[in-house]
């Protein structure tokens, strides 16, 4: 497909700017929402590797545990947008009210899971030393407000369905502010606060997200995007539709997150300073996140609206366009990592073994930039529709069929350290984003029902 036919021009400039409506503060919220942990691993880095590794583990944990949310904000998103698209108000505030109750209950279980087990997780992941020690303390405070946290991300995944993607940043830049202003001080030690080091770090997370949970409710009790939230007992229809769309999505989660588990094992088994320039690395990579996630955000909601307005062809350019303008941000963003990579990586740590470890990797994956695009923007399409089952069984694939396998051989075969791992996961990207682009251009996930 033609350059032209994916951006913007002519008559689909009206097009173009819902799109980017939707996608820019998208994309600024998700960047917002990384700054949280890069904030803390900028914090952390210059106390040494063996706190970058246990803020990575911590992390590492509190991602997989996120697969409980996934199921819950996926099936949200899609089932909002499509009852936006259908102009039934009533329903759409239904799931808000619904999604919010799973959510908490999600956030219960999880949080008492990792707080009653953080040091065999911690140990499972191959931390020892004071990385265990540091680790274990983190893991519990920032999964000990899972409950109020997990409003928050179910709270501005309803409004992005809605069509509203500014007000989740506008949640997220308070969620940052927070964080900066405690992790800083209790890292450090700033005036009369005590330095904490790795605990001050999650102490300010923690904080910053239970101010976003209380105000994403606040906001949705007065009424935010259309949606106002309204308890009237469970619905049990509404719950099953949510979780009819949201639990593949939770499975494609937990499938991926538990082959990263076993991939960051893989990683981890390379050594303490080798682990740290992964995990700097992956915070850098992460920046590139930001525009590929943003579009793909927006093609859930552009994608589910459509349905729901029963316009199928409007659904599918959209969705084509957010890939475009993604495509463009994220290969910018490539050129950058491939050229800068070793100042990137000092913008993180002092520790020039580290930097030197981990600049290669960058660059490898600033090279496949464009195709990461498409693995987002078209995984986020298909969710939109309602089809869950397609990223589930790709990234299921991709992680236990390729990554792990491949990163093995590279290590303990061909002896090729880090970088070598990084190749294979250059190489996973790429074929999930032709494979995602291919199932979207067939089409059956516009004959989805949810």
């Amino acid at each position: 497909m033609s350059a032209t036919r994916l951006l913007p021009g002519g008559d689909s400039w009206q097009r173009s700017r819902r799109v980017l409506r939707l996608a820019v503060p998208s994309a600024g919220e998700m960047l917002l929402g990384m700054l949280v942990g890069l904030v803390n691993t900028y914090l952390v880095g210059h106390l040494g590797a063996a706190s970058l590794t246990a803020v990575g583990l911590g992390v590492q944990w509190s991602m997989a545990a996120m697969v409980l949310f996934t199921a819950v904000g996926t099936g949200a998103t899609a089932l909002t947008a499509r009852m936006i698209g259908a102009r039934d108000m009533a329903g759409a505030n239904r799931v808000v009210g619904q999604a919010l109750a799973i959510a908490f209950a999600c956030g219960l279980l999880s949080s008492t899971l990792l707080v009653g087990f953080a040091e065999p997780a911690m140990v499972l992941m191959g931390a020892r030393g004071e990385a265990l020690a540091q680790g274990v303390l983190y893991l519990r405070i920032v999964s000990a407000v899972f409950p109020i946290s997990s409003l928050m991300f179910i709270g501005n995944a309803c409004m992005r369905g809605a069509g509203d993607a500014r007000t989740p940043l506008l949640v997220m830049a308070a969620v940052n502010v927070v964080n900066v202003a405690i992790a800083w001080g209790l890292v450090e030690g700033i005036g009369p606060l005590p330095a904490l080091g790795v605990r001050g770090a999650a102490w300010g997370s923690a904080a910053g997200r239970v101010v976003g949970g209380l105000l994403v409710v606040g906001l949705l009790i007065k009424g935010r995007g259309g949606l106002q939230l309204r308890w009237r007992g469970p619905d049990r229809e509404i719950i099953w539709r949510i979780l009819r769309v949201g639990l593949p999505a939770s499975l494609d989660q937990l499938i991926f997150r538990f082959g990263m588990l076993v991939w960051v094992r893989i990683v981890a088994s390379l050594g303490t300073v080798a682990y740290a320039a992964h995990q700097v690395a992956l915070n850098a990579e992460s920046i590139s996140f930001m525009p590929g996630w943003g579009f793909a955000m927006a093609a859930t909601t552009l994608v589910g609206q459509g349905l729901g307005a029963s316009d199928h062809e409007r659904a599918e350019r959209d969705a084509m366009l957010c890939f475009g303008i993604a495509a463009i941000f994220m290969s910018v963003m490539g050129v950058v990592f491939f050229v800068s990579a070793p100042q990137i990586m000092g913008l993180f740590t002092d520790e020039v073994e580290v930097i030197a470890l981990g600049s290669m990797p960058l660059r490898l994956i600033g090279v496949v930039q464009p195709l990461l695009a498409a693995m987002m923007v078209f995984a986020g399409g298909l969710r939109g529709a309602g089809d869950t089952l397609t990223p589930m069984l790709v990234n299921g694939a991709s992680v236990w069929l390729l990554r792990v396998p491949l990163s093995l051989l590279a290590i303990h075969w061909f002896d090729w350290g880090l970088t070598g791992v990084w190749l294979v996961m250059a190489l996973d990207l790429t074929l999930r984003g032709i494979v995602l682009l291919w199932q979207f251009r067939c089409g059956r996930w516009k004959t989805v029902e949810v």
